[in-house]
């Protein structure tokens, strides 16, 4: 299965944002991809008053990047935030394209290294995949990455991948964590993890806010025996792979950490 992951930077305005969707959509399916990954907080990046921009799933922004999934013929995983009950929002993941909409809520809320993103947003509860061409592929967001139980349950759910959108804050060895998690999840869930992160907007010289979380490149894809198989750098770009589903169950079998897995 051939996989774009489109390290864009978000603008705080979800308009601008389509059409950097839309640019990338189509370059992606140039490439021959099925499935074109996109950060978290595509929509609109973090700094900006989510509430102000927060829609359903069935909403003006997400029929938009609905319709422009269904006329490439590929699905298209992108960061979106939806209206919670409590009248803050979701960290939602849009799922769309080919015949498909649904969407992940981010579980894990980042109330770390100084920010606090659960006064803004709440956090979600289930765990969610969904099939391309025959292929379950696990979906998770950014600080989720931190958790490996939630890999695990993909893996043993039967993902042979899992998609991480991310907007990953910048700051003293956040690179090298970055990387570690990515390569440990993989190892740990017998997965693929495709981890699409928002471009470092200081590689393009914007200004954002300090210590909000709006990116630092370095999009990468792990093998499920962890190895990094690619990689972007800091700035914005496409990085489109083939992955074989068949390396999933091969890492499964060689290092048994699901079947041998007592707690």
């Amino acid at each position: 299965m051939r996989v774009a992951l489109c390290q864009i930077t978000s603008s705080p305005d979800p308009v601008e944002n389509v059409e950097q969707v839309r640019a990338s959509v189509a370059e992606a399916v140039k490439a021959g991809a099925d499935l074109v990954v996109f950060p978290e907080a595509t929509m609109a990046r973090f700094g900006t008053r989510l509430k102000d921009v927060a829609e359903p799933l069935d909403g003006p922004w997400a029929s938009v990047i609905s319709a422009i999934a269904e006329a490439a013929g590929v699905l298209v995983v992108a960061g979106m935030f939806t209206p919670a009950d409590d009248g803050r929002v979701y960290n939602t993941l849009l799922v769309t394209g080919r015949g498909k909409s649904i969407g992940y809520d981010k579980i894990h809320l980042y109330d770390a290294f100084g920010f606090q993103e659960s006064r803004t947003v709440a956090p979600g509860s289930e765990l969610v995949s969904v099939d391309v061409e025959g292929v379950q592929i696990g979906l998770a967001t950014c600080y989720d990455i931190r958790f490996p139980e939630l890999f695990q349950a993909h893996g043993e759910a039967g993902a042979a991948a899992v998609v991480v959108p991310a907007s990953w804050g910048a700051g003293e060895g956040k690179r090298e964590q970055w990387e570690l998690l990515v390569r440990a999840r993989a190892l740990d869930s017998g997965c693929w993890i495709l981890a699409c992160g928002q471009a470092d907007p200081t590689a393009s010289g914007i200004e954002t806010k300090p210590g909000v979380p709006t990116g630092i490149g370095y999009s990468t894809v792990a093998d499920p025996f962890g190895n990094v198989h690619d990689q972007l750098g800091a700035g914005p770009g496409i990085l489109v792979v083939d992955i074989d589903p068949k390396r999933a169950e091969e890492s499964r079998q060689a290092t048994a950490v699901l079947a041998n897995r007592r707690l």
